[in-house]
Parts: structure tokens; sequence; C-alpha cells
């Protein structure tokens, strides 16, 4: 119970920091004389409540059903939801790793927003975003920082053991029509 609750408080101080971040976008976009986008805010709503889910979501699968080296790792499981969300045109999540040695080497930073987004979360941050345009149509990109939150995560991730709880070992990169 105690480290269950350790986990949530975890992933709860994840979510505050990373709710930090997208306040002083926000505060830097007003600080540059930009307008209000109320899309862009719901988007970034969004988002946050997707991290939430998600990241909520691996912990407690990880901590219940994650007994030994044969079980289904959350992961590989997160890995399917995140392909089915695309397929259905929801939006896109990759994990990314920020290890610099990914276990699954399609998780390794492949464009120049994911590079830049994995450096900062390297330096500190807990979250980088940034509007782009693709076919007419804009989209948030927002990278959320993984980091280490139980030493359970060592079973799947072996190279993680020797981390200290809170290190940032990738992050879940979204990209989330802005409507």
């Amino acid at each position: 119970m105690i480290k269950n609750r350790a986990c949530l408080i975890c992933l709860s101080i994840v979510s505050a920091v990373a709710l930090g971040v997208i306040a002083q976008a926000r505060s830097n976009a007003e600080d540059k004389g930009e307008k209000a986008d109320p899309a862009l805010e719901r988007t970034r709503k969004q988002v946050r409540m997707l991290d939430d889910l998600y990241k909520t979501a691996i912990v407690l699968i990880t901590d219940k059903y994650v007994h030994n080296d044969h079980d289904l790792p959350a992961g590989t499981a997160f890995q399917a939801l995140f392909a089915a969300m695309k397929k259905k045109g929801w939006h896109e999540v990759r994990l990314l790793d920020a290890t610099g040695d990914p276990i699954n080497e399609k998780n390794a930073p492949a464009d120049d927003f994911e590079k830049e987004a994995i450096k900062q979360l390297l330096a500190g941050k807990a979250g980088y975003e940034q509007v782009v345009e693709r076919e007419k149509r804009r989209y948030l990109r927002s990278a959320t920082i993984i980091p280490v939150v139980m030493k359970k995560c060592a079973m799947c991730h072996p190279h993680y053991e020797n981390l200290p709880e809170g290190k940032a070992i990738g992050a879940l990169g979204y990209t989330v029509p802005i409507e």
C-alpha cells in the first residue's frame, strides 16, 4: 500500500511540474504579446489529461500485473494502445528514449522536435512543446518526462536498476490536432 502511494505521489509530482511548464509556456506567449488561443489551450488541457491517464495506467498495471519477466510489460501493451489511438485518428503518442541506449530502436528520437524535447527534458524541464502545421491543419507537439518511478521498472529495463527514482529515462511524445 505504501509503495503504491509513493508511485502515485511521484506521478502527481511529475504531473504538477508538467502543468507548471505548460503554464510557463502560456505566460511566455502572453509576455510576447501573442493573443490567447482558446483552441490551443483546450489542446494543452487534452494533452495533460492523456498524460495523466497513460502514466497512471502504466504504473498501476506494472504494479498490479507485472510480477516476473514473463509477464507482458505495460510499455508493450501501451505501444498497442498508442497504435490504436493513431489508427482511429485521435492523436499520436510515442515512447521516446532519453538514455541514448533504447531497448527498441524505434523509440529513439526521430526528428528535430523529439531530439530537442529529449535535450530539454534531460536539462531538467518537465515538458517541451511546439505548434506545427501539417496539410493546413495545426497540431500541438508535446513531450512530457517519463521518470523512473519504481524499482520494478528494472525487471524489463535492467539498465535502469541503479538510476535514482525521478531520473528522466524517456518521454511521451504527443501530436494532437488543435481543434
